[in-house]
């Protein structure tokens, strides 16, 4: 079942005299549960086509079905509202809020979202992670973590509303290889467990390799589809 399909995407941006055809009649379709990988070089698109994924950003003509809905016809509440019940994000330079606790960040998003009480859900967080491996962080601030622990801990967050979707822009851009390795795993794993689906970018040649399904994007076109699953 298709959890999310772009069909003739095109986006423009203008910047002064300047038009910047960022994405060219691409057209793609990302199956419920899968790891999917977008890669291509600096400036061939893959975080154009996340931000419109994630109701980030709107497109310029084409159509993008989330879970169903059509959401380039959103308007930007209804576009946060999506966010909040349908989507995850996992950004590469973690973005957790460096005055809360690790615990704290990962309640976050159902304080601000969900709005449920903290007694109901305590005991998902606590479960969430220490399936990640960060339980014993809890109590800790970001400053106080590694970078691998960090992105642990914004994996938690992102998967702590249930998302049907997950969206990571090169999540491991800040990590050694042995820790970026590491997280993709952990996806996976989260991946397996939840039944989420995973959208990331990424450069590195290894992680690419570890994707169920891989675009490659191309100055704003894509250019190939491969599909592990049956190799």
């Amino acid at each position: 079942m298709s959890l999310v399909e772009v069909n003739h995407l095109n986006k423009i941006y203008q910047m002064g005299e300047v038009t910047i055809s960022a994405l060219k009649d691409v057209s793609l379709d990302i199956e419920a549960g899968t790891f999917v990988s977008i890669v291509g070089p600096s400036g061939s698109g893959k975080s154009t086509i996340l931000n419109l994924v994630g109701c980030l950003d709107q497109p310029t003509s084409g159509s993008i079905k989330v879970v169903n809905q059509e959401v380039g016809e959103l308007n930007n509440k209804q576009r946060a509202d999506f966010r909040g019940q349908h989507l995850g994000f996992v950004f590469q330079n973690f973005n957790l809020i460096p005055v809360l606790s690790v615990y704290e960040n990962v309640e976050y998003p159902l304080l601000m979202v969900k709005n449920e009480s903290s007694a109901k859900h305590k005991d998902r967080i606590l479960k969430l992670l220490d399936a990640v491996g960060v339980i014993d962080q809890k109590d800790k601030r970001p400053s106080q973590i590694s970078g691998g622990q960090m992105q642990r801990v914004a994996v938690a967050r992102a998967l702590i509303t249930q998302p049907k979707l997950v969206i990571a822009d090169e999540p491991t851009a800040n990590l050694d290889h042995d820790t970026a390795y590491k997280i993709i795993n952990l996806m996976k794993e989260m991946k397996n467990q939840f039944n989420t689906t995973f959208v990331f970018s990424t450069h590195d040649p290894k992680i690419i390799g570890e994707a169920e399904i891989i675009y490659t994007l191309e100055d704003g076109m894509i250019k190939n589809r491969e599909d592990r699953r049956t190799k």
